[in-house]
């Protein structure tokens, strides 16, 4: 992240409010939500972070032999952490009544704000870790399973030369750099062209209904069989190894993004994203509930959606608000949410397969990004410029089960 200053600042102040300020939640309970957050994508570079920081706060070392040991009221976020990581979109004001009904293990609404921002960030932030190759990947051939493909905390890839970076890659890859020069020429004259279009002529409302429903529909087959080498078939819950350190901290591990569409079950519900917005509705119900945080997480969503520097790859002055807006659309778009003034259309234009992949990789099934995907998109790209993608699927990521959790809370309310 500290390639890009301005949003790791922003960041870690939203960071370091929800797990040292003043706050609802006592300081080990808000570590051992993010633990159990973390654990949904297996993400132990961020178990074993909180792990430490819980027991430095004065956590009872108990507790983290597994859910069990654990007081009941912090069991009973397992179904919204299970829900919220995987599908948001089926939460409703039910379980925000389960937890807040009267009696000893109950929740007050300013603690659940207080924990769902925090499963929301340790989920979403999950998704960089592993698309940004910080996490340690399984290796048999070591005695405890796990090589750590990290240096000092960075990715593999030297930060300190980017130029390193890219040519390793290129020159890995069986493409020429002719070909990503021109993959790259190509996108460019599609934004131009995207961009020219708009200004001559609108979709009707039901031509963007259709594009969105359509990209939807696509989004669920992006993931096939075949793009994963480590996985031969689809139905990847079997091959998932879970190591009992990170299986104790979940029940039903099983439970995943669901393609609904392939399994036959109903579609996923489309939330207009007019109807409950994060702006006019979500962030009020936040702040009022859990002060200042509201304003933390706007302007780190501000930031990392503004977040330019008018370059692509090798060119200056390049407008990037297309790509930027694609990119977290796209997410969103995967998570049901559709913005009624966004042609969908331009998503199939601008978001190539290989990147597509990625981003619902990294999004929806983070734990099984491979280094392989990160370098088969954008190849002639900084690898800054890869993490502001990153940063960009985390925050759109963590705005999207937000969004779930806060209607589902204000419908509670009303």
């Amino acid at each position: 992240m500290s390639l890009h200053t301005q949003y790791l600042e922003s960041f870690l102040r939203s960071q370091f409010y929800m797990l040292r300020m003043d706050g609802p939640l006592p300081l080990p309970h808000r570590h051992y939500i993010a633990i159990m957050a973390a654990a949904r994508h297996q993400c132990s570079y961020l178990i074993n972070m909180h792990v430490d920081e819980f027991l430095k706060t004065g956590g009872i070392a108990e507790w983290l032999n597994g859910l069990e040991y654990v007081p009941q009221r912090l069991k009973n976020l397992n179904e919204i952490n299970k829900l919220l990581a995987h599908r948001p979109w089926l939460i409703t004001k039910e379980h925000i009544q389960k937890l807040v009904k009267t009696g000893e293990n109950n929740w007050s609404l300013p603690e659940l704000v207080h924990a769902v921002v925090l499963l929301a960030h340790y989920h979403a932030l999950a998704s960089f870790v592993f698309g940004s190759g910080i996490n340690p990947e399984r290796d048999p051939e070591i005695s405890n399973g796990f090589r750590l493909i990290s240096v000092n905390n960075f990715c593999v890839c030297d930060l300190a030369n980017d130029n390193n970076i890219e040519n390793a890659s290129l020159t890995g890859n069986n493409f020429g750099i002719v070909d990503s020069l021109s993959e790259l020429e190509a996108l460019m004259e599609r934004m131009k062209r995207l961009q020219e279009e708009r200004e001559d002529e609108e979709a009707s409302q039901e031509e963007m209904t259709t594009r969105f429903e359509k990209e939807k529909k696509d989004s669920l087959f992006v993931v096939s069989g075949d793009t994963f080498h480590s996985f031969p078939h689809s139905d990847f819950e079997d091959d998932m190894i879970i190591t009992s350190d990170v299986s104790r901290y979940i029940e039903d591990p099983g439970f995943g993004y669901e393609d609904f569409a392939r399994r036959g079950e109903e579609h996923l519900p489309t939330f207009r994203a007019q109807d409950y917005t994060w702006e006019n509705h979500g962030f009020s119900l936040v702040n009022r509930l859990y002060s200042d945080i509201g304003h933390l997480l706007d302007e780190k969503f501000r930031m990392v959606y503004s977040l330019t520097y008018n370059t692509m790859a090798t060119h200056e002055d390049v407008d990037t608000t297309t790509l930027h807006r694609a990119l977290f659309n796209y997410v969103h778009c995967m998570f049901g949410i559709r913005y009624d003034d966004y042609d969908y259309g331009e998503v199939n234009q601008l978001l190539e397969r290989s990147l597509k992949v990625y981003i619902k990789t990294v999004t929806c099934y983070p734990e099984r990004t491979t280094k392989r995907m990160y370098d088969s998109y954008w190849r002639q790209f900084k690898h800054s410029e890869k993490v502001h993608v990153n940063l960009l699927l985390m925050e759109a990521r963590m705005q999207a089960e937000l969004l779930y959790a806060l209607r589902a809370i204000t419908r509670h309310l009303t």
